[in-house]
């Protein structure tokens, strides 16, 4: 059986976009969904937190959101890993944090050097990678939430510019590649999260994504 890492943020937690609402259920979680459709053959290890950003650091919250930096850990956790698959970006494009998706996609770059370079350094063959550029920001009344995103002008005109981004991205380093706003929207209710079946979605479209990572 193939063992697969899905390293993300809130949508790979699959938090709710409605105020304090509850966590998506298990089976509406977009990992599960999509060992679902790999019919057993592949366990699908979910790595979600809500704010975690590619490779930098967010000194308001109380965990560590620096996706870069806990990546070897999970790594060796987990491993021996078949497959990780990243989405993540959303949360760089907080001015505070980041702001840009070109500088997003530089973070994606380096979570896949840490990868290659962990099990470089452990002689071990690394697994294959697939990078996932995130549904994009839609315009929403939550004011906080398009703040804390530069505004809503900011935040479509850089959350439109990830597929583009990341294709390079993939196409440089060799990894797969997939758009996950070609399935998914986000509600307009925050702006930023989605709703379950659009959680639903991402997992049902990486299916043949995965099956031609893995050769099947």
């Amino acid at each position: 059986m193939k063992t697969i890492l899905a390293y993300g943020d809130s949508l790979t937690y699959g938090a709710n976009p409605t105020p304090n609402g509850p966590r998506h259920a298990y089976e509406d979680r977009w990992p599960t969904v999509l060992e679902q459709g790999l019919g057993g053959q592949a366990r699908v290890i979910a790595e979600g937190l809500g704010g975690r950003t590619t490779a930098s650091d967010d000194w308001y919250t109380n965990a560590d959101r620096n996706g870069a930096r806990i990546l070897p850990t999970l790594l060796e956790t987990h491993s021996p890993l078949d497959l990780v698959i990243i989405m993540l970006g959303t949360n760089d494009l907080k001015p505070a944090i980041c702001g840009l998706s070109l500088e997003a996609s530089y973070g994606m770059r380096r979570l896949v050097q840490i990868i290659r370079g962990h099990y470089a350094g452990k002689n071990e063959t690394a697994p294959q990678i697939i990078l996932v550029a995130p549904p994009l920001i839609c315009d929403s009344p939550n004011a906080d939430m398009m703040g804390h995103f530069g505004g809503i002008e900011h935040a479509l005109n850089q959350s439109g510019q990830f597929a583009e981004h990341y294709a390079n991205r993939a196409r440089e380093w060799n990894t797969g590649f997939f758009d996950a706003a070609t399935v998914a929207v986000a509600d307009p209710q925050d702006g930023v999260h989605l709703d379950a079946a659009n959680t639903r979605a991402i997992g049902e479209g990486l299916v043949p994504v995965v099956k031609q990572a893995l050769g099947w």
